[in-house]
């Protein structure tokens, strides 16, 4: 029961905190992410709603400073941390630095579990597909990522973070069917 309030409480101060962040963003254009076509950012779930399954790919890589740096900072301000801890080493949700991927490990994948949250998720055909001691489900984070790039930033971070099997770091190979 403390786990479920002490998560309640700090959703909502990281709903509060992202709203001031936002706030302040929209009053100062230089921080603001680049326009999408049409001219405002596109959020992560419009462009999951724009884009088919298994074509949504991170434009940046874990090995770009920069954009890792970027991820970083958006990780700490959607409050990514209170959950997956300061680094993505888990805490009260899964660590995002192992080879375990619950519902996958690839980028589409990983891009729709955080905008739309493992319930929503499901609804779209995805099942589990790992297990973690952490088994809570993921809430919907779309509307606390402001953008989309956002996102994008916030997977290179946890790319950057990977400690599990090289060969699992986006996902591990499908075992062959028994014949």
């Amino acid at each position: 029961m403390f786990k479920c309030l002490l998560f309640v409480g700090l959703l909502v101060l990281t709903i509060s905190s992202v709203r001031a962040d936002q706030a302040a963003r929209a009053a100062s254009p230089a921080a603001a992410p680049a326009p999408a076509a049409g001219g405002a950012p596109m959020t992560s779930v419009q462009l999951v709603n724009a884009t088919p399954k298994g074509q949504l790919k991170n434009p940046y890589k874990d090995d770009d400073a920069a954009a890792v740096e970027a991820g970083r900072k958006s990780y700490f301000r959607a409050g990514c941390n209170g959950c997956h801890g300061g680094n993505g080493g888990g805490g009260m949700c899964p660590a995002l630095t192992n080879d375990t991927w619950v519902y996958g490990g690839d980028d589409d994948t990983l891009f729709r579990l955080v905008s739309l949250g493992s319930d929503e998720l499901q609804t779209k055909g995805y099942t589990r597909t790992g297990h973690e001691n952490v088994v809570g489900p993921m809430p919907p984070m779309g509307a606390i990522v402001p953008t989309a790039d956002d996102l994008w930033h916030i997977l290179a971070f946890v790319r950057s973070n990977y400690h599990g099997a090289p060969e699992c770091k986006f996902g591990c190979p499908a075992l062959p069917a028994n014949p």
